[in-house]
């Protein structure tokens, strides 16, 4: 399961080994100014949109990797019975982080506030 930590100046998503061979994706850090907005979803399997390129798609099971859809490019990493937390950027790799986590409104709360 990937972990989000973060600093005054940082975010930084740290996936497991598991995740970053089956999602071919790497460990991500991106400045706190880059992040736009933040929300918390109930299902972060409903909420991935686009095509996986690449990556790893069990359909209603797990979704890792890199989705592509209307001009933006996406890092997802949830599963199955987990909420997830909406990560939107601006000037970095990814448009969008979707991250799964167990209280996902507990880390969006952390994630928007502003240091």
């Amino acid at each position: 399961m990937a972990t989000v930590r973060t600093t005054p100046e940082t975010l930084t998503v740290l996936l497991s080994p598991a995740e970053k061979v089956l999602g071919l994706l790497r460990d991500l850090r991106v400045p706190r100014s880059a992040v736009r907005s933040v929300e918390a979803l109930p299902d972060g399997l409903a909420a991935t949109r686009g095509l996986r390129a690449p990556g790893l798609g069990v359909p209603g099971v797990r979704k890792i990797g890199t989705w592509r859809g209307h001009g933006e490019k996406a890092l997802v990493s949830v599963r199955r019975g987990q909420g997830a937390v909406r990560v939107r950027l601006t000037g970095q790799r990814f448009d969008t982080l979707l991250i799964g986590a167990d209280d996902a409104e507990a880390l969006a709360a952390r994630l928007a506030a502003r240091p």
